[in-house]
C-alpha cells in the first residue's frame, strides 16, 4: 500500500482528511474561535473543572485554530490552547482541575484570545 507523506502527517497530527482549511469561511471560524474563548473562560469562572465540562470545547477552539491557515503554526494561541488540550488528555473524565491550573487556564485563554484579535487587523 502506498501511504503519502501528507496522509501520514495529517495522521499523526490528529486531522481528519475530510477536514479542509477554513479560508473560504473565515467569518464563521472568526466567531467560532471568540465564542469557544469567552465559553470556556465563563465555565472556568463558574467553577466547572472536570475533564468532561471542559475537553469538548477545547478541543473544538484547537480544531478550529488548526484549521485556519491565516494562523502561522507557531501562533501562541494554538500552542497555548493544544497545551491545554494535552493536559486534558492526561485526565479521566471525572478528574478536575486544581485551583492553580484553573487561574492558569483562564489567564493562557485570555491571553490566546487577546493575539487571535490582534490577528484580525
Amino acid at each position: 500500500a502506498v501511504v503519502s507523506t501528507q496522509s501520514t502527517g495529517r495522521i499523526e497530527e490528529g486531522k481528519p482528511i475530510t477536514v479542509k482549511d477554513n479560508q473560504g469561511n473565515i467569518s464563521k471560524s472568526v466567531a467560532d474561535v471568540i465564542s469557544l474563548h469567552i465559553t470556556l473562560c465563563d465555565k472556568l469562572h463558574m467553577d466547572m473543572r472536570a475533564k468532561d465540562e471542559l475537553y469538548t470545547d477545547l478541543k473544538c477552539l484547537a480544531d478550529v485554530l488548526d484549521r485556519m491557515s491565516s494562523l502561522p503554526p507557531d501562533f501562541e494561541g494554538k500552542m497555548k490552547v493544544s497545551f491545554w488540550v494535552q493536559e486534558l488528555d492526561k485526565l479521566s473524565a471525572a478528574d478536575t482541575l486544581t485551583e492553580d491550573q484553573v487561574r492558569q487556564m483562564v489567564f493562557d485563554l485570555e491571553s490566546s484570545r487577546e493575539a487571535f484579535v490582534r490577528t484580525l487587523g
